[in-house]
Formats: structure tokens, sequence, C-alpha cells
């Protein structure tokens, strides 16, 4: 019985580890879809920004304020790169962690497995000396049958 009270443990431990890295898997998840939000916003403005400046660009312009608009957007395209890395970083942690979730779901399968074999193996046990006594219940009464019969038979 302490057998299976083990397992029984080793699969309450399983649960928990299991659950806790659901949490963080959906915690990275949450992160992928956010980062992939600000991207997105980032990308918008730039778009935005650019149509502002083609459609507004019917008069002659100076040179400064084309500079400052390309720096600008140099600036922004740079922004949108490193938030793409950020995008890229955390989708490397969501797979990362749903590897490990994974592996915590078939970990906990496999002790599930354990307990169930054991607790087959055990009943199988009980079965076969429930049996025994039943087999040996009968011999007995069986033996005592005939000898009553053989000791009716000498009278």
């Amino acid at each position: 019985m302490s057998n299976l009270r083990s397992v029984r443990l080793a699969i309450e431990l399983a649960t928990r580890q299991r659950d806790q890295l659901a949490k963080n898997h959906a915690g990275a998840l949450r992160n992928v879809d956010f980062a992939k939000s600000q991207l997105s916003q980032l990308t918008s403005y730039a778009n935005d920004i650019d149509n502002r400046w083609l459609g507004g660009a019917t008069g002659a312009l100076s040179v400064e304020l084309v500079r400052h608009h390309y720096q600008f957007v140099d600036r922004l395209q740079t922004a949108i790169a490193m938030q793409d890395g950020v995008v890229a970083n955390f989708l490397q942690q969501a797979n990362t962690a749903h590897k490990a979730l994974l592996q915590a779901e078939f970990r906990l399968s496999g002790l599930g497995q354990v307990l169930k074999a054991r607790e087959t193996a055990l009943d199988s046990v009980h079965r076969r000396r429930e049996q025994a006594e039943t087999d040996e219940f009968a011999s007995q009464r069986f033996l005592r049958a005939r000898a009553e019969q053989a000791h009716g038979d000498l009278r």
C-alpha cells in the first residue's frame, strides 16, 4: 500500500508542477500577444506618418523639415525592428514554456499509468488470495463431508 501512496504523492507533485507550468505558458502567451499588439501599433503609426507626409507634401518643403522627417522615420523603423525582436524573444519563451508543459503532461500521464498498473497488480494478488481461501475452504468442507461419510459407513 505504501507503494501506491508514493505513486499518488508523485502524481500530486507532478500535478502541481504541471499547473505551475500551465500558468507560465499562459503568461508567455499573454506577453506574445501584448508585444504583437505594440508592434502592430508601431507599424500602424509608421504607415500613418508616411501617408500624412506623402499627402501633405504638395508645396515646397525645407531641407531641414525633410531631414527631420527622415530622422524621425528612421527612429520609428528602429523601434519597429526592436519590437519585432521582442516579439521573437517572447515567441521563443512561449515555445519553451509549451515544451515544458507537454513534458509535464507526459510525466503525469506516465505516473497515472504506473498507478493503474500497480492497482491492477494489487487487485490480481487480492483476487488470487481470495480464490485460494475459497479453494481451501471448499477442500476442507469436502474432506469433512468425506470423513463424515466414511465414518457413517463404519457404523
